[in-house]
């Protein structure tokens, strides 16, 4: 049984030591027969990226080292025609992958310096006869990291250049995950100062470069906002919202059927499935290929999260966190399993994205979070259905809302406050409930807009008793809506229903009086029908009252 390439990432590697490859091989030929310039694959991280990209350098590369023995077992060698251009082209090969640092000093020395090495890697061309002693002084500038700016920015195409005088032949440029230092900035304001660096490299390299045979570049957004590709209309962009290249990044259902035969534990899959499947590109189907590896690394035992703990989520946690109460309604119902309509954009604005709603939804799909489910047009724009797409990204969310709670209060507190809500024990559910109120204002940075808290709250409630209780909000019973109820899968146990009220200063309300009309809304709307009629006799009706950070519970 052949290794599985778990981290390996260098497509020489892989078939040199012969570990287990799913064959993507005819990416190649789909990149060659594309006839654009420019090619962008933004895909989300941990789905192949590297790995195809590395594959792309090894096919190309003009090199001392003969690699067509890489291609001989491989669906590509069939087409005699693509293998021709095998080893013919010379290639610049740039990974972004690891250009992650908290200040932008470090950021651009970083960047600087994975310019310096791709000039390492060709300084026999300080020896050509081909380059002149102005380029030369140049090319030393570069390799000594004693250029300005200015001169890094322009690094990336005068290296095309000097390739191309000495081989007499254009160049392959493949840059993977461009938009990792862009992220990097966004969450360590220096944004800005990135995106203008990284601008300046691209577009000086991509546009009316007469030295580039083709660009490939990868990522997980397109980002078109910022104006990286500003002016390139030798680009085209493949999202996973469109078919071309939809199945060479992630596992078709075909090829897990076949990994899952091969290690011989195919009947493993309907678990599969629910726990790595679900992610749409295009028109395919796409399993999480690292969450299979090593699913199957593990032996199979342990069905758990592996692609959602590759990196630390920092980013989602912010945007879900900051979110207004409106996205965290519509988590509420991603959560339950539902779908939402948004109008998704393609070219996401980091600088933006946490200030508006779409955007964040649009950054959750093209992250891998989320999954096209239906297309529809509306009012000339075009809508998607959005869900949740398997097991492992539902406990994402789930440890998201629940660290809301963590980072306020102990675990320990919040699981005691839930059975005390649970047992009726409403003096001690208002106590840690008032103090968690006082600390968490401020983290959801809300003021005394306590829908927001509220939602937050509901999300919480719905993750720790899901197992208990069936969570419903604002959902029709007796002559109205009721904001929370609680229903047992035990009908034995206690039902609950919560009303929520804000203090009303306009109306000169206390927060007594508050939570008393919460208690009277919950009499005359007659809310308990709902879990009378499905035998569950012991039924708690509670009033909660907020004014600021001040709170009140009532029971009837």
């Amino acid at each position: 049984m052949k290794r599985l390439p778990i981290g390996v990432s260098d497509f020489k590697e892989l078939i040199e030591n012969e570990y287990y490859y799913v064959d993507k091989s005819l990416f190649i030929k789909e990149v060659i027969d594309d006839g654009s310039k420019v090619i962008l694959i933004p895909r989300p991280r941990r789905f192949g990226k590297t790995l195809n990209m590395s594959m792309l350098r090894y096919f190309f590369q003009k090199a001392e080292a003969d690699n067509k023995h890489l291609f001989k077992d491989l669906n590509i060698n069939k087409h005699e025609s693509i293998m021709m251009k095998q080893g013919k082209y010379p290639v610049i090969y740039l990974t972004f992958k690891d250009e992650k640092y908290s200040l932008w000093q470090d950021c651009k020395k970083g960047i600087r310096i994975l310019l310096r090495d791709e000039y390492i890697k060709n300084k026999y061309l300080l020896e050509s006869e081909a380059l002149d002693e102005v380029e030369k002084k140049d090319f030393r500038a570069i390799m000594t990291c004693e250029a300005e700016d200015i001169m890094f920015s322009k690094a990336l195409k005068n290296l095309c250049k000097y390739i191309y005088k000495h081989h007499n032949e254009r160049v392959v440029i493949l840059i993977d995950e461009y938009d990792v230092p862009i992220q990097s900035g966004y969450l360590n304001n220096y944004y800005n100062d990135v995106v203008e660096f990284i601008r300046n490299i691209l577009g000086a390299a991509l546009k009316d470069n007469e030295y580039l045979e083709k660009g490939v570049l990868t990522g997980i957004l397109r980002i078109a906002k910022e104006s990286i590709f500003s002016g390139l209309n030798n680009l085209n962009v493949y999202s996973l919202l469109k078919n071309k290249y939809s199945d060479m990044f992630g596992f078709l259902e075909t090829e897990v059927i076949g990994i899952l035969k091969d290690f011989e534990i195919e009947f493993e899959l309907e678990a599969v499935k629910k726990w790595y499947n679900g992610y749409v590109f295009g028109d395919n189907i796409i399993y999480n290929p690292w969450s299979i590896l090593n699913f199957i690394d593990n032996g199979s035992e342990l069905l758990k999260p592996y692609w959602i703990n590759t990196s630390s989520n920092d980013l989602v946690k912010m945007l879900i966190t900051k979110g207004g109460e409106y996205l965290k309604k519509e988590l509420e119902d991603l959560i339950k399993g539902n779908e939402i309509v948004k109008q998704v954009n393609e070219d996401i604005s980091m600088e933006d994205i946490d200030k508006a709603t779409e955007s964040v939804w649009s950054f959750l799909l093209f992250s891998g979070y989320l999954k096209p489910v239906k297309k529809e047009v509306i009012s000339k724009r075009l809508y998607y259905n959005l869900r949740i797409p398997n097991l492992e990204v539902e406990y994402l969310y789930e440890e998201i809302i629940l660290s809301w709670f963590s980072d306020n209060i102990s675990n320990d507190n919040f699981n005691f406050m839930l059975t005390a809500l649970t047992k009726g024990d409403i003096e001690t559910f208002e106590d840690i409930l008032s103090d968690y109120v006082i600390k968490s204002f401020s983290y959801f940075d809300v003021g005394d807009e306590s829908e927001k808290f509220y939602h937050a709250f509901v999300l919480g409630i719905l993750v720790a008793l899901s197992n208990e209780y069936e969570v419903k909000s604002n959902r029709e019973s007796g002559y109205g809506r009721y904001d929370i109820m609680l229903i047992p899968k035990d009908n034995k146990r206690l039902g609950i229903i919560i009303e929520f009220k804000k203090v009303n200063k306009r109306r000169k309300e206390t927060l007594e009086k508050s939570v008393d009309n919460a208690l009277v809304q919950l009499q005359e709307k007659n809310y308990k029908q709902e879990l009378m009629d499905l035998g569950i006799k012991n039924i708690l009706e509670l009033g909660i009252a907020f004014e600021g950070k001040d709170v009140m519970c009532k029971i009837r």
